[in-house]
């Protein structure tokens, strides 16, 4: 997470406590973990598995997702790393016994631009509040800059799902193979509709020597 981004954070947790939230946020603000469990599923894209956390269909996790997306509340930020936390100490331990290769945590990386414009991005407030051991090497690492989007792209939201998948061709990067050669790299986004922004992100890092597995925190 960028210094910008970091800040942003902890502005925003000192404004929470004097300003009026969004209504979403607001009610975000009263759930705990046990209000959204995992509903860990999997489906298919282009021959791909992406595995989902959450229902978005269920109002909470709709209002914890636009919440972190559209807000970047901490409180959302702490609550997605809570349901990704919970996740990943199994998946991680599974993952550790049949391989001994370096795991990384990453985050969909947004356009520069766009970046610039929200000042956030969301999935790399909510991979910050993991943890220390998923962040500093013990069980995983995070690499900022490892996988960039190089090419803007249209907002998903009202395209069909052939207009997704030609979006995001050949949209991300590895600008370093290094970082990423013989890893195992849990890509992570926030909503997966079709998946193709996965699917596509997680074909860049495969190309620079990276095991990939894709992650969305729901499913749409």
């Amino acid at each position: 997470m960028n210094i910008l981004a970091s800040l942003k954070m902890g502005v925003e947790t000192v404004l929470d406590t004097i300003l009026p939230l969004r209504p979403r946020s607001a009610r975000t603000k009263a759930l705990s973990l046990e209000s959204v469990p995992l509903t860990v599923t999997s489906h298919e894209l282009l021959g791909e598995q992406i595995t989902t956390l959450m229902d978005y269909q269920r109002s909470e996790v709709r209002d914890l997702i636009q919440s972190l997306k559209y807000d970047g509340t901490g409180h959302a930020a702490h609550l997605c790393a809570a349901v990704l936390s919970e996740y990943f100490s199994e998946e991680i331990s599974n993952a550790r016994m049949f391989s001994q290769k370096r795991i990384l945590l990453m985050p969909i990386p947004l356009h520069a631009s766009r970046e610039r414009e929200r000042g956030f991005n969301q999935i790399g407030l909510a991979l910050a509040s993991l943890p220390l051991e998923y962040r500093n090497g013990d069980t995983a690492s995070l690499i900022p800059g490892a996988l960039e989007r190089v090419r803007q792209t249209t907002p998903q939201t009202h395209l069909s799902r052939a207009e997704r998948l030609r979006n995001v061709s050949d949209a991300f990067a590895v600008p370093n193979p290094a970082l990423v050669q013989n890893t195992h790299v849990y890509l992570i986004d926030d909503v997966a509709t079709t998946g193709a922004t996965l699917i596509h992100a997680g074909r860049a890092l495969k190309r620079a020597g990276a095991e990939v597995t894709l992650i969305a925190l729901a499913r749409a």
